[in-house]
């Protein structure tokens, strides 16, 4: 990184990084402790156990319960959230997360293993709840997509080291001396344990933040859940498609062309660095066409790579095309995110946040599963097919239905 200061401030006054309030930034870098384990965890499930032996349904039932324990626990954690306040429920979540993590370097037994997913869901449910609604309560409108951007790509770029750690385990073990499996272990028992960093960040970092709740009386008292389940169910088209292919694209790279995670792990790395560096350009993209118009823009040309995955005989190419359809879907996060908080009340940004995650989950949860399943039986290219029909339904609808809708200070 150029540390000059003749080209940084330039370069940050570009991506509009510099009018993200600072203690806003400095909760984004400290939560990215635990991205690195995080993103091999990915790899160490969706690869490394089936080379090991498990079964492609039993993988799709820990991706599964995972987001399904999600699901049950975002809404009384996102109430929790708007009546008590963000700040708790982010550092106990930063602090649960990795121990339920770690439970996979230690078992191959699949009760334990769906526990610690189940464990860490909920956990997931409750950073959910509050990470968005905390970003968006210490930003103004302009400065919103802006932050929702950087906690993007700095989510994702540090994800990406953990995706390609696999990559180096040829060299590390003929220099420890350890077999596959224990460095397998290690690495994850490593990378997951600095996630405990981040609990211990937040801490301070918040220590003097004072949260404005309303009072009960002052409160909106009725949420207007017209607009927020309409975006939220048309959002939710994106992961029921996604889950029939995504969280198993380690796996259909094994099972179609032999890719073993020492390669499919740096392809997730490389599209989850892509991903992060191509947030970059999502405010310019909603200033410029508008925040719906950006996602519709930008999840249409994703669409056609997902769906040519279906055709593509080289797995280097269809990597490739793998790339460049999570950079464009993903360009559209920040964005979506930042849309969803313009238009839920301050005061209920939380259980807004909950409930568009529930509706986003919960059929990728299932359809998680069901591509596991798919895949299992050998009808590989299926799960993009369906994929693909829910993408197109996603777009269509939020354009027709979005399309003029503007968001809240």
């Amino acid at each position: 990184m150029d540390t000059t200061s003749s080209t940084t401030p330039s370069r940050r006054r570009r991506l509009g990084f510099t009018e993200i309030p600072p203690k806003v930034r400095w909760i984004i870098y400290a939560n990215s402790f635990g991205s690195v384990g995080f993103g091999f965890l990915m790899v160490f499930i969706g690869a490394y156990l089936p080379q090991s032996g498990m079964p492609a349904d039993i993988v799709g039932l820990i991706f599964g319960a995972e987001g399904a324990a999600m699901v049950l626990a975002a809404i009384p954690l996102g109430m929790y959230s708007d009546r008590r306040g963000r700040k708790g429920l982010l550092i106990i979540g930063s602090a649960v997360l990795p121990p339920s993590m770690l439970v996979f370097a230690f078992t191959r037994d699949t009760l334990p293993l769906v526990l610690a997913a189940v464990v860490a869901g909920v956990t997931e449910g409750g950073l959910l709840t509050s990470w968005n609604a905390i970003i968006a309560d210490q930003t103004t409108p302009i400065q919103r997509n802006s932050a929702f951007s950087m906690s993007f790509i700095i989510g994702n770029v540090t994800a990406g080291f953990g995706f390609a750690l696999p990559i180096l385990f040829p060299w590390m073990e003929s220099w420890t001396g350890l077999d596959n499996d224990a460095m397998h272990k290690w690495v994850l028992v490593v990378t997951v344990s600095a996630g405990l960093l981040s609990p211990v960040a937040n801490a301070i970092l918040l220590r003097g933040y004072k949260e404005t709740l309303r009072p009960k009386e002052v409160r909106t008292k009725v949420m207007d859940w017209k607009p927020l389940l309409k975006f939220s169910s048309l959002n939710g088209l994106i992961g029921l498609g996604a889950g029939f292919f995504v969280p198993l694209v380690a796996l259909w790279l094994l099972l179609k062309f032999g890719v073993h995670d020492t390669w499919s792990g740096p392809v997730l790395a490389v599209s989850n660095m892509t991903i992060g560096l191509a947030a970059v350009v999502s405010p310019l993209l909603a200033k410029r066409y508008g925040s719906i118009r950006a996602i519709v823009l930008v999840q249409s040309v994703a669409t056609a790579f997902l769906l040519s995955l279906a055709f593509l005989g080289d797995p280097l190419l269809a990597a490739s095309f793998y790339i460049v359809r999570a950079a464009l879907m993903n360009m559209s996060s920040p964005i979506s995110d930042s849309f969803l908080m313009g238009i839920a009340e301050p005061e209920q940004r939380g259980l807004a946040s909950a409930v568009n995650s529930i509706i986003w989950r919960l059929p990728n949860s299932i359809t998680t599963v069901l591509g596991g399943v798919i895949m299992y039986a050998g009808y590989l290219d299926v799960p993009i097919y369906l994929a693909t029909v829910f993408y197109v339904a996603s777009v269509s609808g939020m354009y027709a239905v979005f399309r003029d809708v503007k968001p809240k200070d």
